[in-house]
Formats: C-alpha cells, structure tokens, sequence
C-alpha cells in the first residue's frame, strides 16, 4: 500500500501488515446486500487473471521466457445493485458458453434478462438459458464473424 500512496504522490501514513491483522480481527465481517425484489438483469462477462507465482518472477528476472498462465474469472452482476451475483474461476482453456450454466445455477432470485458479450455468442449458450427459464430473455452481440442462421423448414405431417 505504501508504495501506491507514494505512486499516487501522497503523504499518506500507511499501516504496516501488523497493524492491519491486528485491526481486522476485531472488524466485523462484510454482509451482503440483499437483492432488490423482483426479477434480475445479471450481466454476465470474463476476465483473464495472470498467475505470477515465484516461478514466473525468476524467469522474468533472469530473462527467460516461460508460458504465461492464466485463470479466467466470470462474473455475473446484478445491473440495478452493481453486486456480483456468481462467480466462477476455470482454467484459460474453459470457453465462456460453457460456464453460463454454473453461473445462473448459483443464482437464486428470479432472472428477467441476461445480458452477455459476443464471447457467449452461439447456440449452447442460448440452449442453457432457455433450460433455465424460458422467459429470460437474452442479449448477446453476434460474434464480428457470425452468420445468419439458416433454418431448416420441416415438412408439414398431413
């Protein structure tokens, strides 16, 4: 922290890590917020988080380069309260649409809209949700590379 207050060009007085542990064990612990009443708009997007561990800052230091490793963290976000809703964290490899399912199964408010990035763009996703609740309805920019969709007409059974 001190060195953010001196990035920040501050003459702030920064505790120490003592002070801190000291202070926090008697700090109550955080509540959540309830959820308004009523059905959810959840925005559902992903961040990709660097893993730096020891291994990653010697071969920084020492000039070699080694495969990075990353973690996604996919959030879903009440867009009324801002709070986060559900969460999950996988591997880089895990794609988005596979985690919509894990994310609205921790949801347990009822969901109006839900509200994605192209990322989450294809049928899997769209299938998920409608196994959900099929009055959800879904906002999701096509991916720049999409094409339409061409259905296929059933003949009639006479």
């Amino acid at each position: 922290m001190a060195s953010v207050v001196t990035l920040l060009g501050s003459e702030l007085a920064v505790p120490d890590h003592t002070t801190l542990s000291r202070c926090a064990a008697r700090l109550e612990s955080i509540k959540r917020d309830r959820l308004p009443n009523g059905p959810l708009h959840v925005l559902i997007d992903s961040a990709g988080l660097k893993v730096y561990g020891a291994g990653q800052w010697l071969a920084d230091k020492h000039g070699q380069r080694s495969r990075r490793q990353w973690r996604k963290l996919r959030l879903a976000v009440d867009a009324d309260s801002g709070q986060i809703v559900a969460v999950t964290l996988t591997e880089q490899e895990v794609d988005d649409s596979s985690q919509v399912e894990v994310l609205l199964n921790q949801i347990e408010s009822p969901i109006d809209q839900v509200t994605a990035d192209g990322a989450c763009d294809g049928e899997p996703t769209y299938d998920t949700i409608a196994a959900h609740d099929q009055g959800i309805t879904v906002v999701i920019p096509p991916r720049e590379t999409a094409v339409p969709h061409q259905f296929r007409q059933q003949p009639l059974v006479s």
